[in-house]
């Protein structure tokens, strides 16, 4: 268990160096903001479906940031890739897989 901890940690450390200073604080207001406007402020679901860490165990953190980047066509998922970096979109993923948001 500690072992997976610190893997998460270390993880997150990495992803977190990819942004530039403050890139976390602001990428977490997004997730809140942005996101909680349809997925449910605390991210449980709303017009949008679940995103934590539990709903996302099955997927992979390429797969979240690649939805994030992209959106879902036929839905009210848009894509972000005009406003957000793909190591930005990985950085959200992991944040929601592990819990950042909760």
């Amino acid at each position: 268990m500690r072992s997976l901890l610190a893997y998460a940690l270390l993880a997150g450390a990495a992803l977190a160096a990819d942004l530039p200073p403050g890139g976390s604080a602001r990428l977490e207001r997004l997730v809140v903001q942005d996101c909680g406007s349809c997925h449910g402020l605390r991210l449980t679901g709303g017009l949008g479906l679940p995103l934590t860490p539990e709903a996302l165990a099955h997927a992979a953190p390429e797969a979240i940031a690649a939805i994030i980047l992209d959106g879902v066509p036929g839905t009210a998922m848009p894509p972000w890739r005009p406003l957000l970096t793909e190591d930005e979109a990985l950085w959200i993923a992991d944040y929601l897989l592990n819990g950042g948001a909760e």
